[in-house]
């Protein structure tokens, strides 16, 4: 099943309140379809930005991308939700995660407890959310690990893949063969659930480049992966490089091969990811309603 095209940013840059406004209203007349914000420490708190974004904008809708888990009580977050629900009309969508920065932890004092404990806490928070009838938003679980994406499978409207691993120190990307490999294995334990509709998939884009020059985009991030050769480079599903067409022909084949309907980019990237957005929506329409809604 091919589901249109959902495009997201994640605001991670704090700032004023009209600073903020300003990038939300921005977001809106470029087309982004979710305004998201990140929930690491020394960015923007994700509740009451979201309530702030609902103020100043109609069209899109809001999310976390997306909360780490062992930050919350359960039953508080569930608090949370209902209560940003309600203030932003039925916008929110909630995404979740493990959390994965033992530093951010460490800054909160809030220990920083082994995987398996952490999906065992987020397991608690949405069996907690599950409970709570006035928080009944689409849910985004993120993640790469087999518990976690059968949590997805079981659980959520949206299961977003980030494209990449983080060992505690070390992040390192998934190559497109990984990366295959692991949407694999999630549609298996969407089998095995017996889900009647699948869930969308989301994809994270950490580097947008809109140029005639890919070569020259490429030497750009070769620093960060000098194990990989150029072609390798190119088919990276985490970076959109090239012109806007050849970006949305990327993603097509993206969409076609693995199912990333629904797409999201870091802010720095919000300005120059709009003509992917306008060059899509010339040859498909912007979806009406949330996928499975």
């Amino acid at each position: 099943m091919v589901l249109p095209f959902r495009f997201a940013v994640n605001m991670l840059t704090p700032g004023s309140g009209e600073e903020w406004r300003t990038r939300c209203r921005r977001a809106e007349e470029l087309g982004y379809d979710l305004i998201l914000v990140a929930d690491h420490l020394g960015m923007p708190a994700p509740f009451p930005s979201l309530v702030a974004a609902a103020a100043v904008t109609t069209r899109p809708r809001l999310g976390t991308f997306v909360l780490n888990a062992g930050f919350y009580n359960p039953a508080l977050l569930a608090r949370e939700v209902a209560t940003t629900a309600a203030l932003t009309d039925g916008r929110l969508e909630l995404g979740l995660g493990t959390g994965y920065v033992a530093a951010e932890h460490e800054q909160a004092g809030i220990p920083f407890l082994p995987a398996g404990a952490r999906v065992d806490h987020l397991a608690g928070v949405i069996e907690e959310l599950e409970k709570e009838p006035t928080a009944g938003v689409p849910l985004l679980i993120g993640g790469n690990g087999d518990r976690v994406l059968r949590l997805a499978a079981r659980h959520a409207r949206v299961a977003a893949f980030s494209g990449g691993r983080f060992d505690g120190s070390t992040a390192t990307v998934l190559t497109a063969e990984e990366l295959a490999a692991r949407v694999e294995t999630y549609a298996g334990f969407e089998k095995e659930a017996g889900r009647a509709v699948p869930a969308e998939r989301n994809l994270l884009l950490q580097r947008v480049k809109v140029t005639d020059d890919r070569a020259a985009a490429v030497a750009e991030f070769q620093p960060a992966v000098p194990y990989l050769t150029e072609e390798q480079i190119l088919d990276l599903p985490i970076l959109a490089v090239g012109t806007a067409g050849e970006i949305a022909d990327q993603l097509i084949g993206l969409r076609d091969r693995l199912g990333f309907s629904y797409v999201t980019v870091l802010d720095p990237a919000m300005e120059e990811f709009g003509p992917v957005i306008a060059e899509l929506r010339t040859r498909e329409p912007a979806p009406k309603t949330v996928p499975g809604a």
